[in-house]
């Protein structure tokens, strides 16, 4: 159940591939004391049971509040609904082509839509390679609509020691865009220690 007054999130996972990348959004936003709000895709649960050993129940039990992708008419595609926003990760070529359109056929795409009406925080893990021009225009489409594209892309000056590190970063530093500052994320001046010599 919501908590009135509750800093709230909706976590969005599509089909594409990085499953983890929506687990860890719901595990540091618990960390961090922000209420999730969670939509995935059929489509996600797919790639979720291909890359991990976890199941639905799983991703489930990690959110604060769960909606089915045909629940059309939750909480979440309303913008009375108050959020910090919404984060999908990962976020497919298919999902972010259809929030690109306006025409939008689940509640992971309508919360999106709801999102970006409402002028809050839209931020989309892109994840495909290599792109071709359409997805390009499209990315180009949402950007000017206000949305945030932050494909997960290894920050290797923090010295990652393992794809989780790799993970724990592109999440929180997705997670900077809505004021939320996890202690996973390594910051360069701050948590990583200076490099000597001069920079040409």
């Amino acid at each position: 159940m919501s908590e009135p007054g509750r800093r709230r999130l909706i976590v969005g996972v599509s089909g594409a591939s990085g499953a983890v990348l929506g687990l860890r959004v719901l595990d540091a936003c618990r960390e961090l004391g922000v209420e999730t709000h969670l939509v995935a895709s059929r489509a996600a649960l797919l790639t979720l049971n291909q890359e991990t050993d976890l199941t639905a129940s799983d991703l489930h039990a990690r959110a604060d509040v769960r909606y089915p992708p045909g629940q059309v008419g939750a909480p979440i595609a309303s913008g009375s609904f108050r959020t910090l926003g919404m984060i999908i990760a990962p976020c497919s070529v298919r999902t972010m082509s259809e929030i690109a359109s306006g025409v939008t056929t689940s509640l992971l795409t309508r919360a999106a839509d709801v999102t970006l009406k409402e002028r809050r925080p839209l931020v989309l893990m892109v994840r495909e390679t290599p792109l071709h021009l359409g997805h390009l225009r499209t990315l180009t489409a949402l950007a000017e609509m206000g949305a945030i594209i932050a494909p997960p892309l290894p920050a290797f000056y923090a010295r990652p020691a393992s794809v989780a590190e790799m993970v724990d970063q592109s999440v929180g530093r997705a997670l900077d865009l809505f004021g939320l500052d996890w202690a996973a994320v390594r910051r360069w001046g701050e948590s990583l220690t200076s490099v000597s010599g001069e920079v040409d």
